[in-house]
């Protein structure tokens, strides 16, 4: 039942859909992440005081982002305005965002197999390019794929967890898995420390980067994503039949492994 405006009468809504309440959160976000663009680029350009800029508008970001999700736990747990109905769309929704992150690798692959499998007379017509000597893909970059693979198995644990009520297991195995994403970063930030090459060492370096960093901002996001869930599964506000939050956390995690294991093959082993 919902109380209609300015009047004591009641209506019964006929519909399992969800109507959102007007909030000021898309619009704030939509701006904040375009200043926040606009910052980056001012960054790399050079431009006089942008150090002084960029930090707040990151918050003021991220602020937004928190105060938009926050309303949507509240809807979802407290109010309870995520009928089965919403959960198919909400998981339609992640589903089209994950193909839109496949799209977004795929084209930094594309980049990396045409320069690979054609290289031009600017690199010497060999990759890796002449004077770049590659990272020993049996080294770190094995041990980070042991790494997030093993984070694979135990979000694969949660899953399980979450649909037969093991609660303690689920946040046992949320803590590993926060603690392997967060070993796999400090790993990968040292690998860029002791690299013989930078992103300025032709189109090698830079697609390096590019793909490896990307994929690092992933595992940064999933992470935090995993924290939020670890969050509120300790405030008991996912159950057996409604844990769509966690569950777009776990489709998301599996996604950054496989992406992993593509990066591992191809750039580290086959490309290197």
């Amino acid at each position: 039942m919902k109380k209609l405006k300015n009047s004591n009468s009641y209506i019964s809504e006929q519909h399992p859909f969800h109507m959102v309440d007007s909030s000021p959160w898309p619009i704030m976000t939509s701006i904040s992440l375009l200043s926040f663009v606009m910052v980056f680029v001012m960054y790399f350009h050079m431009f006089k005081f942008v150090n002084f800029v960029l930090l707040p508008v990151i918050l003021i970001l991220c602020l937004n982002i928190f105060r938009w999700f926050s309303d949507i736990v509240v809807e979802s747990t407290y109010e309870g305005q995520h009928t089965f109905k919403v959960q198919q769309g909400i998981r339609l929704g992640m589903c089209l965002f994950i193909i839109s992150e496949v799209m977004f690798f795929f084209s930094f692959f594309w980049g990396y197999f045409h320069c690979s499998l054609a290289p031009s007379i600017s690199i010497g017509y060999v990759w890796p390019p002449i004077n770049i000597i590659s990272l020993d893909a049996w080294g770190l970059p094995l041990l980070n794929t042991i790494i997030l693979l093993s984070s694979g198995i135990t979000i694969t644990c949660v899953h399980k967890a979450i649909l037969i009520g093991e609660r303690p297991f689920v946040i046992n195995s949320l803590i590993w898995t926060i603690f392997y994403g967060i070993v796999f970063s400090v790993i990968q930030g040292y690998e860029y420390q002791v690299s013989p090459f930078s992103i300025n060492d032709s189109v090698f370096g830079s697609l390096f980067f590019m793909l490896t960093g990307f994929h690092g901002f992933h595992v940064f996001v999933g992470t935090i994503f995993l924290i939020v869930c670890l969050y509120r599964q300790i405030n008991y506000h996912f159950i057996r039949k409604q844990h769509i939050g966690l569950e777009c956390c776990i489709w998301y995690w599996h996604f950054v492994d496989v992406v992993w294991v593509l990066l591992f093959v191809i750039v580290y082993i086959w490309g290197g």
